[in-house]
């Protein structure tokens, strides 16, 4: 994907593309291709493909949630930023965290932020399992891209999410995933809200991103028809 395709296609997603955060996208790429031959952060490298399956691809995640607003977001296994750096470039009005259980990603994931200039955003050195511990009910919306199981992920996330609020998780493909999963989430007080299935643009490959409302203790959760709550593509 080239940058006047990615603009094209990130516009129909109806996101505002301006030269100044294109600007911090390429200097974002940049730094990722310099970081990338000290620490391992990721096997795509070539310009055309980062566009494509980690700016683009993190960018898809405005499907689903209303990304204008302000909200406190949590982005957990955060790794090379994806997709919480680029969401920040894009959203500047978004409280952002990043989480990662590993240092050198996270001195990495600084250096980026300081070097865009990135405001009302900060890393966090920790599992997530035990930062929710500490963050209970903080964020409006908790996300994660390729990183864990489905059971696992709500499990280790759902405390430090507030009562509404949503976990918002990017996967490639969630079919296995989701079978028997409404027994494991109303143990955590949570429902499905719905299934986002797409292919990304040029090469057609299956994403989908499953979106979970936590509810109140007191709150009576019905299992929803896995059929009725898949969404069509934009």
């Amino acid at each position: 994907m080239n940058k006047d395709l990615f603009v094209e296609e990130v516009t129909k997603l109806g996101i505002e593309v301006t030269p100044e955060k294109m600007a911090k996208l390429e200097q974002f790429y940049k730094l990722l291709i310099d970081w990338n031959e000290k620490i391992n952060l990721t096997t795509i490298i070539r310009e055309e493909d980062v566009y494509l399956k980690h700016f683009y691809d993190s960018l898809t995640l405005y499907r689903d949630v209303d990304l204008n607003k302000n909200i406190k977001i949590c982005d957990v296994g955060s790794g090379a930023g994806f997709p919480g750096i680029v969401l920040k470039i894009f959203f500047p009005n978004l409280e952002m965290t990043l989480v990662d259980s590993l240092n050198k990603r996270i001195i990495y994931l600084n250096d980026v932020i300081s070097k865009l200039a990135l405001s009302n955003i900060e890393t966090v050195h920790s599992r997530m399992e035990d930062f929710s511990k500490i963050h209970v009910e903080e964020y409006d919306v908790i996300t994660a891209r390729a990183v864990a199981s489905l059971p696992i992920l709500c499990e280790i996330c759902v405390k430090s999410l507030k009562i509404k609020g949503n976990l918002v998780f990017m996967k490639a493909n969630c079919d296995e995933e989701i079978i028997n999963i409404d027994s494991k989430l109303s143990k955590l007080n949570l429902r499905m809200d719905a299934i986002d299935k797409f292919v990304l643009p040029i090469e057609n490959s299956n994403r989908s991103i499953i979106k979970i409302e936590k509810k109140d203790k007191t709150d009576k959760i019905y299992p929803r028809s896995i059929d009725k709550i898949k969404k069509n593509p934009l």
